[in-house]
């Protein structure tokens, strides 16, 4: 993603162990650093704080899951995804990629859980571009469809099977043989389908509608549901045996909202895809960027794209501002007055001090209040205030 010209001192902010956390000290730069859109002088962070420091963007994390044999540093720009569309920089999510990767070269059925709009069918197609099988890659919404048309879309039938059956058709399991069938929400397929899925996935065979005699398949079946299809099949919603033919490998996919480091690297492709002559120029104002990096995205990727699709096109050749993007994104943070570098006012010099004296004060007490407020002698209650006024939190001093 682009943003306006960067203006990030060479020594804008520190971040130090203060205490049972992490606190994060302004240099003094020029342009300020501010945390969750508030300028500050010290702070304590909290995991998921957004950092700004010169309209360049970070997120904190006080922890991340690494796996072993990965860097602990990432350069997007040498990203290489094993999946088209997919790079990352959490190792969690690219450690499942890699097993979904060694995977996809086995007949072994797959299952993808995650919301609606994270990508599943993408994967899915990416599985099937894998696995080298030489049929196509076809796909349905098993929630689509009215029960009574699911067997004879999967299956096929005869002519004269039923009234309105003219003439014979094959169904997705004959069309796709060699190839993949990807069942979209599986956790709404009714529950006579649910048996006659799994008889085929058995025995490697379908018997169309109208039909005495089986008839051979040779596909690979990868499904996806929004929902827990485990606790599903625990709670008897869904039957166990199909469950455990269907989740022969399961992958998850997280939410938009749980990937946001991965933002620049999501909205980059997806501004190739939208404009690939103009991707590399399309920038953001900061107050635009701030609202994609703070909106939730219930949508979530398939979301995104549709924000960015209308933002592009309104926008022309100008930048991308907030104004631009959807109803959804702009109520994330209000406008800031003026234009983008009227950000909120500092601190001032004394709240500072006082702040940066209580940091020092609960890191030597362990986050203990009353000690503090004896040391200055305070009352115990006007600590507190100054530590809400301040935004400090105590219990993260606590060893």
């Amino acid at each position: 993603m682009g943003w306006p010209p960067v203006r990030i001192s060479s020594t804008h902010f520190s971040v130090r162990r203060a205490g049972g956390g992490w606190e994060l000290a302004d240099a003094g730069a020029r342009n300020g650093t501010f945390v969750n859109r508030r300028q500050v002088g010290t702070t304590l962070l909290a995991d998921g704080d957004l950092i700004e420091a010169g309209h360049t963007f970070f997120r904190f994390r006080r922890s991340v899951a690494g796996c072993a044999g990965r860097p602990t540093l990432l350069d997007s720009a040498a990203l290489e995804s094993l999946i088209p569309g997919f790079a990352t920089l959490l190792p969690q999510l690219e450690a499942e990629l890699e097993r979904l990767c060694a995977v996809a070269a086995d007949t072994l059925s797959i299952a993808i859980e995650g919301e609606s709009g994270t990508g599943k069918e993408l994967l899915a197609v990416a599985v099937h571009k894998l696995s080298g099988r030489s049929g196509p890659f076809l796909a349905l919404n098993c929630g689509a469809l009215p029960a009574t048309l699911i067997a004879s879309e999967l299956f096929g039938y005869h002519k004269g099977a039923f009234s309105g059956a003219d003439d014979d058709r094959p169904g997705l399991f004959r069309s796709a043989d060699r190839g993949t069938l990807f069942l979209d929400e599986i956790s709404d397929l009714p529950p006579e389908a649910q048996g006659a899925l799994l008889r085929t996935l058995q025995e490697g065979e379908v018997l169309p509608l109208g039909a005495t005699r089986p008839v051979a398949i040779d596909v690979r079946v990868v499904c996806a549901t929004s929902r827990d299809l485990g606790a599903l099949a625990r709670e008897g919603r869904f039957r166990r045996d199909l469950y455990e033919r269907l989740a022969g490998y399961t992958a998850r996919l997280p939410a938009l909202r749980d990937r946001v480091e991965d933002m620049g690297l999501i909205v980059s492709a997806l501004l190739r895809k939208l404009d690939p002559q103009r991707a590399e120029s399309i920038s953001f104002t900061a107050d635009a960027a701030r609202a994609l990096l703070t909106y939730d995205w219930p949508g979530n990727v398939r979301e995104l794209e549709n924000c960015l699709r209308a933002a592009v096109i309104l926008a022309g050749s100008e930048l991308i501002s907030l104004s631009h993007l959807p109803a959804g994104p702009q109520r994330a943070i209000a406008p800031l007055p003026g234009n983008d570098s009227a950000l909120p006012r500092a601190l001032s010099q004394a709240q500072v001090k006082r702040r940066e004296q209580l940091v020092e004060l609960l890191t030597a007490n362990a986050g203990n209040v009353s000690a503090v407020a004896r040391v200055l002698g305070k009352d115990r209650m006007q600590i507190q205030r100054w530590l809400r006024r301040l935004d400090v939190d105590a219990r993260s001093f606590r060893r």
